[in-house]
């Protein structure tokens, strides 16, 4: 047999979205009476996710139309921008970080404010996806995602979840927020899920390529092998086109030809590998398939733009993303607990 009928996993998209580990700034557990209002502030790189338990609040964010969320409600601001939650329209919404804040833990806070009336009831977070594979996946998503519960049978998917953290939201006991984060991570992949399962645009672009039949299978063998020394031959040979029909169609349905994505996603795994592992460039060199250290970093440098020395883990910052992301992310500074 010359290989050609051993396929990747039957479900690529599934497969990435097995890959979208979570790493969070912050989680926070907002106790609100109207009027009541917050601003969040801007975090590139990260995803805020708001999850409203009782009540309801006014979601806004720049560039997108405003939504209300009841009780039940799932909404994500999937790139990060700074947005306001409101009981009202109008009402004032201080940024979070001047109000008063319970520290239970490093990242997790009590927020309780308002004006004493109707209650509302959240659990927002910011959380960074760890694995370069969210890179495509942020940069497609639409500036918020809203999930409602009225939506009925994709919303009653996340019910159980939202049930349970309803019930830790509500009575609030020791080991708490150790259940909540786990649970809103959980939920955040079933939003994301739900808006591709619902969204014509994740029918486009590399969402819809990995739900493609041939395309997804070759996006699958790329994310799986990076080190193999993949041309257009080889992969459409693996899927049983012809070079001419897999090159077109590859282009076509991911945007780009797929050695220029090949070479993309090598160096989103160094760029990744750099800034959370202790790994030489020699190292990853090897890792990725070149030939040489001297080959690999004239790529990196080509496809991220700065040498791979400089993204080496070091402990200040985390290393610039692969095309499509705006800036680094920056990390909310919180004021000292009071003396």
């Amino acid at each position: 047999m010359d290989g050609r009928v051993t396929w990747p996993a039957p479900d690529p998209l599934g497969e990435a979205l097995h890959f979208l580990r979570m790493d969070g700034a912050f989680y926070c557990r907002s106790e609100l009476t109207d009027p009541w209002g917050l601003t969040l502030p801007a975090m590139p790189g990260y995803l805020w996710f708001h999850v409203v338990t009782a009540g309801r609040a006014l979601l806004e964010v720049a560039g997108a139309p405003a939504a209300w969320l009841g009780p039940g409600d799932v909404a994500l601001v999937p790139q990060g921008d700074g947005h306001a939650l409101r009981s009202a329209d109008g009402v004032p919404a201080p940024v979070v970080t001047d109000l008063d804040l319970e520290r239970p833990s490093d990242r997790y806070e009590v927020l309780r404010h308002g004006g004493g009336g109707a209650p509302t009831l959240l659990i927002c977070g910011a959380v960074r996806f760890d694995h370069p594979i969210a890179d495509n996946l942020t940069g497609i998503l639409p500036r918020t995602v809203h999930v409602a519960a009225a939506d009925g049978p994709r919303a009653a998917r996340m019910g159980g979840v939202l049930d349970l953290i309803a019930a830790e939201a509500a009575d609030f006991r020791p080991g708490g927020e150790a259940v909540i984060t786990r649970l809103a991570d959980v939920l955040v992949i079933q939003a994301i899920r739900t808006w591709i399962e619902t969204a014509p645009a994740a029918r486009t672009g590399w969402l819809g390529a990995l739900q493609d039949r041939q395309i997804g299978r070759a996006l699958a063998l790329i994310h799986r092998e990076p080190a193999r020394p993949w041309t257009v031959a080889s992969l459409a040979d693996r899927l049983a086109m012809s070079r001419s029909a897999f090159a077109a169609r590859f282009t076509a349905l991911v945007d780009e030809p797929a050695m220029q994505y090949v070479a993309r996603w090598r160096m989103q795994l160094a760029r990744d590998a750099l800034a959370t592992e202790a790994v030489t460039v020699a190292e990853l060199a090897d890792r990725l398939g070149y030939r040489s250290e001297a080959a690999f970093a004239r790529a990196f440098k080509r496809v991220v733009g700065v040498p791979p020395g400089t993204v080496r883990r070091d402990g200040r910052a985390r290393a610039p993303r692969v095309a499509s992301i705006t800036g680094a992310p920056v990390r909310v500074r919180r004021p000292a607990p009071d003396p």
